[in-house]
């Protein structure tokens, strides 16, 4: 990793190689920025007070191994990134305003991305994840994760029936809890279907009788337009000495055809003369039919009155127009057929209900089954690691209980309480000595002894469900003498199937590491690309001793950093 304006860190590199990495350092070093830099990598949230004092922006690049075809991978194509020769490079950047920028394979991608990536590629254990260890939630996760298909096959199906059942009850209840609002709603609706039905609308009712009332109020002015209009254009019977249209362009049409041949332009306005008298003639018809048919009966004007009130009746309750008006009629249809039936329905979803129970008792009581056998496996593989770990009569083991509800599923031949996890509330208990009661491990766990279960769960996690990376943030807080040596050791043997990356303040830790890096900070407080050492030979006897003794020249300290130096190889 190459981190650059992040916390204390000015340009630091981090080479992580095989095996087991241990990062030491003093108090307030940066060394726990090796972590929070990973973190930001793997989809952290994106903290601008990490940004150091004065830059504009943290950046944190890592090159990471991924096998060709691993989930990681696959996953990182999909995105868009490219991997070069089995070489992923994920880059994060966070500006001091807040923003942060995610880069996988060369491509921009949502920092989401990255955190999808994480549990495929390391697992990151701190004094945080120890806390969260001692949450039932968790240690259930952990015991479903260890058991594999045997519990998510079965929580899968579970899971879906679950979903149903909780929707099914929730219509239930809705339909019988609002029994009297549903039954009032009916009778509102009954009420206006037939209201609207009795009026028997038409669509576009409104508009035609809106029109007809406009033309019946107006009839005598109308009538007086069109006869005015007429007589203008074809003349009037009783007087036929008068002059009208029709007589004058029928003149002057005869008068321009008898000279139409002398002149062709002359000729061109005579047609036009001819199609302008054929144009008056029709519309003088047009206007005599008008009159005709003009209706000025003020009792047709009353109805069409009174058939508008009562439309605009419906309109002031349903619509904003009688088209409106039928669509709420045929939405009032739908819903009063849904009211209706809801005695039919209510006998539908109680039945589905009662199956929906049935089958998640037995898929319940598959899980508590499946969870049971997983429980003595893991808790018998923590318990031999434990005993690796210096804590040789310590005994683990896995409460799997119910917790009877008259409203609940059957497992066991118990009607028990069940939630979206199944039915079983899981518990990791912890004696830490013959005769002492298995305890929940948040009550009977020390912080030492809570780091070194921590470790146990880890490396039995290893064997099922492997890593390529593994980074413990100082989970060896709490312990020293022989249980210290004894973690180191079981870390050096986790990191012979994995990688593994231990910031730790224990001599007896480091002793055990293949490589050993020094963050140091130079004298203006920042750590800079030369800040991060690996140690070799004499340099790491000097921290090794530093860490003992804190005198880095100590001929005490000294021997005795050589002597867990090479006791650590020997017990390799």
């Amino acid at each position: 990793m190459r981190i650059r304006s992040l916390g204390v860190i000015d340009d630091a590199v981090v080479e992580l190689s095989p095996g087991f990495t241990a990062v030491t350092g003093e108090t307030g070093a940066g060394k726990t920025m090796v972590v929070t830099s990973l973190g930001l990598l793997l989809g952290g949230r994106a903290d601008p007070a990490l940004v150091r004092i004065g830059a504009k922006a943290a950046v944190v690049e890592g090159r990471f191994g991924v096998r060709a075809g691993a989930p990681a991978a696959v996953r990182a194509e999909e995105a868009g990134a490219e991997l070069d020769d089995g070489t992923l490079l994920i880059s994060r950047t966070v500006s001091a305003e807040g923003r942060s920028r995610a880069h996988l394979g060369g491509r921009s991608v949502p920092v989401g991305v990255l955190a999808e990536l994480a549990d495929e590629l390391v697992a990151v254990h701190g004094q945080t994840d120890q806390q969260g260890l001692l949450r039932p939630a968790r240690q259930r996760e952990a015991l479903d994760r260890y058991a594999g298909g045997a519990v998510s096959v079965p929580y899968a199906e579970y899971a879906t029936a679950y979903r149903r059942l909780r929707a099914v009850s929730a219509d239930l209840a809705e339909i019988t809890t609002r029994a009297r609002e549903r039954a009032q709603e009916a009778d509102l609706l009954r009420f206006g279907l037939d209201e609207i039905a009795g009026a028997e609308p038409r669509a576009g009712e409104d508009v035609e009788l809106a029109a007809e009332a406009e033309r019946l109020g107006h009839a005598e002015a109308l009538a007086s337009a069109a006869s005015f209009a007429h007589t203008a254009l074809a003349g009037n019977p009783e007087d036929p000495e008068g002059l009208d249209a029709t007589t004058l362009v029928g003149s002057s049409g005869q008068a321009l055809e008898s000279v139409r041949s002398h002149d062709p332009a002359l000729a061109a306005l005579a047609d036009r003369m001819g199609e302008l008298a054929i144009l008056l003639g029709d519309v003088a018809g047009e206007l005599a039919r008008y009159a005709d048919r003009l209706d000025a009966d003020p009792r047709r004007l009353a109805a069409v009155e009174e058939r508008r009130s009562g439309l605009t009746a419906l309109t002031r309750k349903y619509g904003e127009n009688i088209d409106a008006v039928l669509a709420w009629a045929r939405e009032g249809a739908d819903r009063l057929t849904e009211l209706d039936g809801d005695d039919d329905r209510i006998g539908e979803l109680t039945a589905e209900r009662d199956v929906l129970r049935a089958e998640l008792s037995v898929l319940a009581q598959a899980l508590t089954d499946a969870r049971t056998e997983a429980a003595a496996r893991f808790a018998g593989a923590v318990t031999e690691e434990l005993a690796s770990l210096a804590m040789p009569h310590a005994r683990v083991s896995f409460a799997v209980r119910q917790s009877e509800d008259a409203e609940g599923v059957t497992v066991g031949g118990r009607t028990v309480a069940y939630g979206p996890h199944g039915a079983d509330e899981v518990e990791l208990l912890l004696a830490p000595h013959p005769g002492a009661p298995a305890r929940p491990i948040a009550k009977g766990a020390s912080g030492g002894e809570l780091s070194r279960v921590m470790l146990a769960v880890e490396v039995v996690f290893a064997g099922t469900d492997p890593v390529p990376t593994y980074l413990f943030d100082e989970v060896d807080a709490g312990v020293g003498g022989k249980a210290a040596v004894e973690i180191g050791r079981r870390l050096a043997k986790l990191a012979r199937t994995a990688q593994v990356v231990v910031v730790t303040h224990l001599p007896q830790v480091a002793a055990f590491a293949d490589r050993q890096l020094l963050v140091e900070k130079t004298h203006d407080g920042m750590v800079t690309r030369s800040g991060v050492t690996a140690l070799e030979g004499e340099d790491r006897v000097r921290e090794l001793s530093r860490m003992l003794a804190g005198q880095e020249d100590s001929q005490t300290a000294r021997a005795h950093a050589e002597e867990l130096l090479a006791s650590a190889r020997g017990h390799l």
